[in-house]
This record gives structure tokens, sequence and C-alpha cells, in this order.
């Protein structure tokens, strides 16, 4: 069975999407009707700019969205998914490729959680910090008993777990987590405390939109982060994805399940590599592949 993925934040890079910009009239049609959305050049960001300007979470977010949808439609028929899932932002993409959401109305909620996350960013100094080299369960403990908001936020692989919360409240942890035996426990350059519960602010703003908007039963399921299990119901998937800013990204679980339930290749659409090694971590024996673009000239 044939499982699509869909990556996240920190996939970005200056160029992207400009292959499919050049080489699809669809492609074309679809990046000058995002700039509309949006009310900015985000194209001029996406091919053009800076790696900094591309790290503004008001411009990665929806690059990363249109770098991956825009790839999966351009495969026309030779995209068949059984299955999709994406890390984070990437649920978004992998539900517009399961036919959940349209194209528009994926872009406008992507770019409404960007800006609900970044205002959250900007109410309380907030962290994350990437634990490597020790259980799941370790990191948990540490987490529920150091003072202050400290959650797990994304599993990951095995031994790859990102936590999330107050500055002081991950400084100390990662303190702990090193005397417990981590091989690294290193706090990440990002803007906030993602998937903790100090994006209520956020997951306020984006459960009105997301409520107002329609989603369609889609084409097959889709593995959520909050569930890591198959949905296909459309109201459960609302519930999730408005969970899923405050709740941990379970994406170990996610593949472990799709495997269970039949993946036989993992297909990464979009930006990078990152879930293909993420995938591998967690089954040695699963396939993994990167969607390409067939240029028809």
């Amino acid at each position: 069975m044939n499982a699509y993925i869909f990556p996240g934040q920190g996939a970005q890079f200056s160029g992207m999407g400009l292959d499919l910009y050049e080489n699809s009239p669809e492609a074309q049609h679809l990046f000058e009707d995002a700039n509309e959305i949006l009310g900015f050049h985000i194209t001029d960001i996406m091919f053009e700019g800076t790696a900094e300007a591309l790290k503004e979470t008001k411009v990665t977010q929806p690059a990363i969205f249109l770098h991956s949808v825009i790839l999966a439609k351009t495969l026309g028929e030779s995209f068949k998914p059984d299955m999709v899932a994406g890390h984070s932002l990437g649920e978004f993409s992998a539900l517009v490729a399961n036919g959940a959401l349209t194209f528009q109305d994926g872009l406008k909620l992507v770019s409404q959680r960007a800006l609900a996350m970044q205002k959250a960013c900007e109410m309380q100094p907030s962290t994350m910090a990437a634990v490597l080299g020790l259980e799941d369960d370790i990191v948990e403990k540490v987490c529920a008993t150091t003072d202050g908001i400290v959650v797990a936020a994304n599993y990951n692989c095995p031994g790859q777990l990102v936590i999330s919360g107050e500055i002081d409240a991950i400084n100390a942890a990662c303190e702990t987590l090193k005397s417990e035996g981590a091989r690294r426990a290193l706090v990440l350059p990002v803007g906030g405390a993602f998937h903790s519960p100090m994006m209520e602010p956020a997951r306020e703003e984006l459960a009105a939109a997301i409520e107002n908007t329609t989603f369609s039963k889609p084409n097959c399921p889709i593995y959520q982060n909050v569930t890591a299990s198959a949905i296909i119901d459309e109201s459960e998937i609302k519930a999730n994805l408005i969970s899923q800013l405050t709740a941990p990204v379970r994406w170990t679980q996610s593949v472990q399940q799709m495997i269970t339930d039949g993946a036989s290749l993992f297909t990464e659409v979009g930006p990078g590599k990152v879930l293909q090694g993420l995938v591998r971590k967690i089954n040695r024996e699963a396939q993994t592949a990167s969607a390409t673009f067939q240029s028809n000239s």
C-alpha cells in the first residue's frame, strides 16, 4: 500500500518550488492563486528569498504547504495514495492531497495558523529542545517533574523526542535529561513552544477558522498527529486538527500504525527528506522515496 507523507516546518530552502513553477502551467496557476489569497508575493520569497526571509513563520508554513500540495497535484495519475499523514503543518498538506480540503481553503487555514502561532509566541517567550538517546517514558517523567510548563511535543522516532514549554522550564529539563543519560538535550532555534499548552490562544483562534471551513469526505484515511490512527470522518478530522496545536505530534506511533495497516512504501511529498529518515529509524525495513516532478516538456 502506498503511504504519502508531508513534511512540516524546517524543511524550507531558498529556490523551493521554482522548478514546478517554470515547468508546469498548472503549478504556475496555483502559485499565482496563492499570491492572491495571501495578499503578498510568496513566490518571490520562495524562489529568490534569503534563508532568513523564509524562516518567518507567516512565510515558512504557507511555503512548505504550497511546495508539497502543488508537487502532489503535478504528479497526475501516478499520485494514488492508500493513506496519508503529515508532520504537524504537513497534516494540512495531507488533507488537501486526500481531498478533504480544497487547495484554497487549505492555504487560508495554514496562513491563519501561522499568524495565530506567531501571535501566541509573542505573548510569552517560550522554546523547544531536542532530546536524543533516551526512552520516551524517561523524557515524559522528567517533563512531569520539572517546575513550570514543559511537555513532550514531537515523538519523531525512537530515541528522538522534542520537548516544548517555558524557557526556564526547558533549560531545567535539559539539565536533568543530560544527567539521566541523554546523548544530547539541545535547545532549538524556534520562535516558541509549539504543540504545548502555551499555544492555547492560537488553538482558540484556529478552532473558529476550522469550524467555519467545509471539509469533504477524504479519498483515503489520514493518520493524524493527535491520535496516530486512521481517520476518515470529517468531524473527527476537524477536532483533531484543532487539538493538534496544543497536543503532541505522535509521528513514531503514526508510522508504526501505518505499517501495521499495510503501508509498504512511504513517499515524501515536499521539500527535504527529513521524514524518510525518521521512517527508516522507526522501522529499518520500511521502503521510502521522494516524490519527483516529471516535466512533460
